[in-house]
């Protein structure tokens, strides 16, 4: 055993020394410091054979699992809904297994969520390590629907190494896997039905001239994202228009006592008057996933996690403030995930049924043709906020796990150089986010407002619709 994981680490610090990308070497430190913990103990000779349990069934090691996928998802430029999607069928993964674990306590999501039917049992659950399965399953699934195929499955190789060096027999490790694959094969095949693979050679959004109607924003200039997002299957919803969100004021950029007028000068007042604070909030809850810098001739790109990977880290750090165990843990990914997917569904069916202006377009084309946003306006429909709606989706279901006042400090961005916040509830979290669009200058209030009260009704009908724990 010693020899085998002293090669290991020689063969990881061999190719530390030459790097073939950055995605190389933060894969490689990850899985060298949970290699390291599995020497550390394998040398112990005083440890006992169970310690495996007692390591494996740490939440913060689910935790450091996700944020696996989660960098996976940075790397490569998922768009938010395609990321929330990866988040979504892998928490559900390890939620069934956790489930299969613990029937007495947790309730399976067959024929609570569209179209999962039954999920294997085990006949006996001796020969299963369930939180071990469980993390091995979300990695597998992770795996499946991201790319570049594969990104994955190194961390999966370190899990397994890990149990074994703690000493987990090899029996229980083999029936862990097994295990943990049929859960895999039963998500994947669920997920198949989604109709994500149709949408991929569906037809591109049509740009015209018409007043009100969006058009490509700058830098970028991009296509629109994603714009048959809402026939993706829904998880709960009834449909993608079950929430759809009221529609924006006429457009009336001409009439100074119109509702739209209005909303359309505070953007720009605010925009050109920002406090420090509001910077602050601007830049914090920004979460582009990939925004296009230009500086003359020289263009390049910065990453920061989308708003479904900012709440999906948030999630973790609520896990850790309020001290919860690795089945609640699990529950509150999974039920989050879900209603981030279906808020994105739900709002992005209503941004293509109105397909409204950004109010960078309409500033310059009738207050100031020089003004820009203070964050980059995203390539898609205005109304209404994605932010808005899928915090507010989250804020419900993290509120029924954790509870209604759980004080956290939001430390998601610091890797991105970006401050922390001190948040006073989920509630807070989203209203925050919500406004952070105003500040930044790509919504209206009324888009965030819309999106607010949409992702609410998504996120408090997760929360009654789904019996997870008993």
């Amino acid at each position: 055993m010693r020899l085998r994981l002293h090669s290991r680490v020689t063969h990881m610090h061999r190719v530390y020394q030459n790097p073939r990308s950055l995605f190389q070497m933060k894969n490689l430190l990850f899985k060298a410091g949970l290699s390291g913990l599995a020497i550390a103990i394998s040398f112990c000779s005083c440890a006992p054979a169970t310690d495996y349990k007692k390591t494996l069934n740490d939440p913060l090691l689910f935790c450091k699992t996700v944020k696996k996928l989660n960098n996976v998802v940075l790397e490569n430029n998922f768009p938010p809904m395609i990321a929330t999607r990866n988040y979504t069928y892998a928490t559900i993964a390890a939620y069934e297994v956790i489930a299969a674990g613990d029937p007495q306590h947790y309730q399976s999501l067959a024929g609570q969520v569209k179209a999962l039917k039954p999920l294997p049992v085990p006949a006996d659950t001796s020969k299963i390590n369930f939180p071990l399965a469980a993390m091995l399953a979300f990695t597998k699934v992770g795996n499946a629907v991201t790319f570049p195929e594969g990104s994955l499955m190194g961390y999966y190789e370190s899990l397994v190494n890990m149990a074994d060096s703690l000493g987990m027999p090899e029996d229980i490790l083999t029936g862990t896997k097994a295990f943990s694959d049929t859960i895999v094969s039963s998500i994947m095949a669920w997920a198949k039905g989604d109709n994500y693979a149709q949408t991929r050679s569906a037809s591109r959004y049509t740009v015209t001239n018409d007043p009100g109607r969006w058009i490509p924003t700058p830098p970028m200039y991009a296509q629109a994202v994603e714009p048959h997002w809402m026939e993706i299957r829904t998880m709960v919803l009834d449909s993608a228009s079950q929430f759809r969100p009221a529609p924006p004021p006429p457009f009336t950029p001409k009439d100074t006592n119109s509702t739209f007028y209005k909303a359309l000068k505070e953007v720009e007042i605010i925009g050109n008057s920002l406090t420090d604070e509001q910077k602050h909030i601007a830049d914090f809850w920004d979460d582009n996933p990939f925004k296009l810098n230009v500086s003359g001739h020289v263009m390049f790109a910065t990453k920061k996690f989308s708003p479904a990977g900012h709440w999906m880290n948030i999630v973790g750090i609520a896990a850790k403030t309020s001290g919860a165990d690795f089945n609640t843990t699990v529950t509150g990914y999974a039920k989050t995930a879900i209603a981030l997917y279906d808020a994105f569904i739900s709002c992005w069916e209503g941004k293509y049924v109105y397909n409204f202006v950004r109010p960078e377009t309409v500033i310059n084309a009738n207050l100031d043709a020089d003004w820009r946003p203070y964050i980059q306006t995203p390539p898609f429909p205005s109304s209404a906020s994605g932010h808005a709606t899928v915090s507010a989706a989250a804020a419900e279901t993290m509120t029924s796990i954790f509870g209604d006042n759980l004080k956290f400090t939001d430390t998601s961005l610091l890797e991105f150089g970006i401050a922390n916040r001190q948040i006073a509830s989920f509630r807070m979290a989203a209203a925050e986010a919500a406004m952070s669009r105003l500040y930044g200058g790509i919504h209206y209030r009324f888009d965030n407002d819309l999106g607010a009260a949409s992702g609410k009704k998504t996120g408090e009908l997760v929360v009654s619709k789904l019996k997870m724990k008993k």
